[in-house]
């Protein structure tokens, strides 16, 4: 009977020797301001991102997964949605207001740009596979975009940071849900319209869900008013 409890504290101290995030955590304020940074959607940022939904409808239209993977690869979405899960988390209402500002302006302009494109300049008007993919979202998509999130959350937490939120934002598929709402507005289909948004807000919130969770289970130590009523 004395054996269970020795082999227990054995599994127990091994896991936590292997599994432990605090033994590679970055300092807490450079964590944070390196989320903080990819927060706000102004100039060269902005610019990136209407770029970068351009290629991904292009990719959509000619239905070519290697140009819609670039476009993943090249596009700051990731930056306001963390900020939100991060904000929560460490109680900055702040950064709340400013993330989710940007997260709106962010997916105003890849709404609008995406809807230009497939207005203007797309040389095609039936929806390719690659585009139909993204207007019917399923419990796979909430998994994954939790699991992403919580990798990138980890990864920005960490002393080597590592080369994962690339790897994330292709994932989670933030930005072909966008240009696919974009095509359903061009194209006046409220169907491709409505699932592809709705797939986009539900990889919003749940890597946002997975951020918020991370930051806890991490410990982060919370921000500090002045003022106990506003806190």
């Amino acid at each position: 009977m004395k054996f269970a409890p020795n082999y227990l504290l054995k599994v127990k101290g091994f896991l936590c020797k292997y599994l432990d995030l605090n033994k590679d955590k970055d300092d807490e304020l450079t964590i944070v301001d390196t989320i903080c940074k990819g927060v706000e959607f102004k100039g060269s940022n902005l610019w990136i991102l209407i770029f970068a939904i351009f290629m991904a409808s292009l990719g959509l239209n000619v239905n070519s997964t290697a140009v819609i993977i670039g476009a993943m690869l090249i596009s700051p979405l990731m930056g306001p949605i963390m900020g939100i899960g991060l904000s929560v988390g460490i109680n900055d209402l702040d950064l709340l207001k400013r993330s989710f500002k940007s997260y709106l302006i962010a997916t105003f302009f890849s709404v609008i740009t995406a809807t230009v494109f497939f207005l203007v300049f797309s040389p095609f008007s039936e929806a390719q596979s690659e585009l139909l993919a993204r207007t019917s979202p399923t419990i796979y998509d909430v998994f994954i975009a939790l699991f992403g999130g919580a990798a990138g959350v980890v990864a920005l937490s960490t002393k080597e940071k590592g080369n994962v939120i690339p790897g994330v934002a292709i994932a989670t598929a933030l930005m072909p849900p966008l240009c696919t709402a974009g095509f359903g507005l061009a194209t006046g289909n409220w169907i491709y319209f409505l699932g592809a948004f709705y797939l986009y807000f539900i990889n919003s919130v749940f890597i946002s869900v997975a951020t918020f969770l991370g930051v806890r289970i991490m410990k982060f130590r919370a921000k500090k008013f002045v003022d106990q009523e506003r806190e």
